[in-house]
């Protein structure tokens, strides 16, 4: 069974960073895509940014968060990360990590919710003007 905690959440002005991370329990093949997505009240959950990491690192972003927001994963301790820097006051959302089914990688679908079995219970990202 495979499980998702997220952390790193909080408060910050216009312009700051957080650091979200993923923490992993479960065995996923390193090729597995995984993602974050975020979700803010009256809106649809939609996709952030995805990874696959086999035998080619395959990295995807929504547009508006391209530059700003890096996805990055430690196979070995089980980790996903969101490095969210130039935050805006639009940012704020509730962020959750994803895993597809085992082994599948990212493809073109990779910010569609239907592409993925498992998700964290979120953590709040709040941004002040």
């Amino acid at each position: 069974q495979v499980q998702l905690v997220e952390s790193g959440g909080g408060a910050v002005q216009a312009g700051g960073s957080l650091r979200l991370s993923c923490a992993v329990s479960g065995y996923l093949y390193p090729s597995t895509c995984m993602g974050w997505f975020r979700q803010a009240p009256g809106k649809e959950r939609e996709g952030v940014a995805a990874i696959s990491s086999g035998a080619i690192r395959l990295t995807y972003y929504e547009n508006s968060v391209k530059g700003r927001f890096t996805i990055s994963q430690d196979n070995a301790k089980n980790t996903l990360w969101l490095q969210m820097n130039g935050l805006k006051p639009e940012d704020t959302s509730i962020y959750y990590c994803a895993a597809a089914a085992r082994g599948e990688t990212c493809d073109s679908n990779w910010f569609r919710v239907w592409q993925y079995n498992y998700w964290g219970q979120g953590t709040q990202v709040t941004v002040s003007s």
